[in-house]
């Protein structure tokens, strides 16, 4: 059997080369900018063969972009989202000077800061986020009341959501402080909100949540709202690959920091 041509629908091709969103991509090609073979193209959906079509986007070459693994230190209020209809602020609008188009690999809800990484790797995304993989996300969280054993071995053994019991979890007390108890929590999992409906179902609340780690890459003394390049030990450990696997050039360093 011949093996399989790498065929991508016009839009997605766009967004891929790291150009803009897909709903960017859809306004171009309906703006009649882009073209396919030297011909004017708006249908987003049309299927384009990259070994054997030319496009064109205001007449410059569509060419795939390089791979770029960036570490955001995601501050409060900011959402992981493009746009936002109410005019919030968005994890783009810190990284606008990397250069090329990124998505977020998973989420981080609105009052949560840390770490999150952002790629255009649609592969390495895919690794991170699927729960197949049980890539670890390691959770600093302050909750509301001093906590006890009980209720701390409740979430390390795993608790009952409305979506179903979650996975076992490694959870330590960091310190008491006040009335709050500080904890460490590591899950393999990535339900919305997931950290703060765990400790809910014990009995108290998150106050205060970030993820200072994936995997074996830890958020470090990266400043709030700020963002860096993840080295190719980071890569390599986070996709699970060896380093023949990584792809090298721009978006890459060859030694951790």
């Amino acid at each position: 059997m011949p093996p399989q041509r790498p065929l991508k629908t016009l839009e997605r091709v766009l967004s891929k080369a790291g150009l803009g969103s897909r709903t960017e991509a859809r306004s171009w090609i309906g703006a009649g900018r882009v073209r396919v073979n030297g011909t004017v193209v708006r249908t987003p959906d049309r299927w384009v063969d990259l070994e054997r079509d030319r496009v064109t986007l205001d007449g410059q070459p569509v060419r795939g972009a390089k791979k770029v693994y960036l570490l955001l230190y995601k501050p409060k209020r900011y959402i992981t989202t493009y746009t936002d209809p109410q005019g919030r602020p968005t994890v783009y609008d810190l990284v606008r000077d990397a250069g090329v188009w990124l998505v977020p690999v998973g989420r981080l809800d609105l009052d949560t800061t840390g770490l999150l990484i952002m790629t255009n790797d649609t592969e390495f995304a895919e690794r991170l986020t699927n729960p197949e993989y049980k890539v670890p996300k390691t959770y600093h969280a302050k909750c509301a009341d001093r906590l006890s054993d009980e209720q701390i071995a409740r979430l390390a053994n795993g608790v009952e959501l409305s979506d179903g019991p979650t996975r076992p979890a490694v959870v330590a007390r960091l310190r008491d402080s006040g009335k709050y108890t500080h904890l460490e929590i590591v899950i393999r999992e990535g339900r919305n909100r997931q950290v703060r409906r765990m400790v809910e179902a014990i009995g108290s609340k998150v106050i205060e949540l970030v993820r200072v780690a994936i995997g074996p890459v830890r958020i470090g003394d990266l400043p709030i709202g700020k963002w860096r390049h993840l080295t190719e030990t980071e890569v390599r450990a986070l996709a699970g690959r060896s380093s023949a696997g990584v792809p090298s050039g721009p978006g890459l360093r060859s030694r951790d920091p």
